[in-house]
């Protein structure tokens, strides 16, 4: 008989890490970027820029803590609203009409 061998591949943690910047991931902290940005741009407040985009590094930091996956979610959830929301009530009507059928 053959003896069996078991084989073994080497996994690097890089492959499987969520890319991130700052602890967020990245396109929370773009995202947060952009509206730093927008604030700065339209209200003419560096202070206020600022601090939103600080806010917004934390808050994606918070939510790529919890889940690497959470935009994704966010932006599915808004296409398959039904399935997103167990506690909506279902408001599909079927009706079945039958044939007459004369004797």
């Amino acid at each position: 008989m053959a003896e069996s061998t078991r084989r073994q591949n080497r996994v690097y943690k890089a492959m499987n890490r969520p890319l991130t910047i700052l602890g967020a991931e990245r396109r929370l902290f773009f995202v947060a970027l952009l509206a730093g940005g927008a604030i700065f741009s339209l209200m003419h407040s560096l202070l206020g820029g600022i601090a939103l985009f600080a806010t917004g590094v934390v808050v994606a930091r918070v939510a790529t803590k919890h889940d690497v996956e959470i935009l994704r979610v966010l932006m599915n959830s808004a296409r398959f609203r039904r399935r997103y929301d167990p506690m909506k009530p279902d408001t599909t009507e079927i009706t079945i009409r039958g044939h007459h059928v004369q004797s």
